[in-house]
């Protein structure tokens, strides 16, 4: 299958700075019954689908390890321990001046159960001047696609609301994409997300 049209290129930011402190250990490494890490389960889409795939990690550390595709990019920035707001803004700033994608879709580390037909329906929405969300029976969820224009209001992002205020700010670019596709609310913050996780992929 082919990744992203040409006529609206999406990049991927996969946002994987979070230090797991409700988890207790560093969920980014667990490995599920596949044998795969929850963060390498969880690139396995935009990385199938999408042409550019960025991550963000922390500061601190060395990507080694991870269980990261060569192909993606890394992004490192100070300011990530500070809150999800800082690693979307550092990624954002990053793709400003190295990507010639049109929109971004942003997705969490910790969601490997995303279908491919989701992703496929959003990059067929995707728009420069668009905002585009999934929702799962009236609940949005994950990945977010933001259209370059709303790429500088991403690089001033702060704090821990994620682009809460920026899909707030401009909600006449807003669409929402009501999909049968419950893997977009499904994250893994505590062990007890992790155990319910394990039987659904059977």
């Amino acid at each position: 299958m082919g990744k992203t049209s040409p006529t609206c290129p999406v990049a991927g930011l996969v946002l994987a700075a979070g230090y797991s402190r409700r988890f207790g250990s560093d969920k980014r490494r667990s490995v599920l019954d596949t044998g795969r890490s929850l963060l390498g389960t969880s690139l396995t889409l935009p990385c199938t689908l999408l042409q550019e795939v960025w991550v963000v990690l922390r500061p601190d550390e060395s990507p080694g390890g991870l269980e990261l595709p060569a192909a993606v990019k890394i992004v490192q920035d100070p300011a990530t321990p500070l809150g999800m707001g800082h690693s979307i803004a550092a990624g954002a700033r990053r793709l400003t001046s190295e990507s010639q994608a049109k929109a971004v879709a942003i997705f969490l580390a910790d969601m490997p159960l995303i279908n491919r037909d989701t992703l496929e329906a959003l990059l067929a929405s995707a728009a420069p001047d668009s905002i585009v969300i999934p929702s799962y029976r009236g609940t949005r969820g994950h990945p977010v696609l933001f259209g370059k224009h709303f790429w500088p209001s991403l690089s001033e992002l702060s704090g821990d609301g994620g682009a809460r205020s920026v899909i707030e700010r401009f909600p006449k670019a807003l669409h929402l994409l009501e999909l049968n596709d419950p893997g977009i609310l499904l994250d893994v913050d505590t062990p007890q997300d992790w155990h319910a996780l394990l039987p659904s992929r059977d």
